[in-house]
């Protein structure tokens, strides 16, 4: 199911997963960095490099602007894409190292982050590996990432 916005999109979840997603998108949005934009992107919550910033959009789908994070609601667990890891490995280093010292258990593949509970997530953590990726050191890393033919593909909008 499609969503017309992020307010939709908590509104079509039982209150307690609402709660629960809307405390992590409090912390997200209390650390985002200047520029990027918060909406509906790939079903869920997405914070991503708006058109303006990034006219070729993603490399992938050119439609969709360039992706930076995402929170969404599974069956059984909720995950926290942060894109700017794959581009930004030093933050997943860091992401992992402090979320280990709080104790609580780490579930993460590349990129994404999973977690049933509240209680789960050290939000200061989150908030900090979000802070962590300014947009623009986030764009020049993400652009320099792509392969060759990509690059020539796309142009240059700076």
């Amino acid at each position: 199911m499609s969503h017309a916005s992020v307010e939709a999109y908590l509104a079509s979840l039982p209150p307690d997963r609402r709660t629960t997603l809307q405390a992590v998108r409090e912390v997200i949005l209390a650390n985002l960095p200047a520029g990027y934009e918060e909406g509906i992107q790939y079903g869920s919550i997405g914070y991503y490099v708006p058109h303006s910033i990034c006219p070729d959009g993603y490399h992938c789908d050119g439609k969709q602007p360039v992706p930076f994070a995402g929170l969404a609601n599974g069956k059984a667990k909720f995950s926290l894409h942060l894109f700017g890891m794959y581009v930004m490995p030093e933050v997943a280093e860091q992401l992992a190292t402090s979320w280990k010292e709080t104790g609580k258990r780490l579930d993460m593949g590349k990129s994404c982050v999973r977690f049933k509970k509240l209680e789960d997530v050290p939000l200061d953590v989150v908030g900090a590996a979000i802070a962590s990726m300014p947009l623009a050191a986030f764009v020049e890393r993400y652009e320099g990432s792509l392969p060759a033919k990509v690059k020539k593909k796309r142009g240059s909008h700076k």
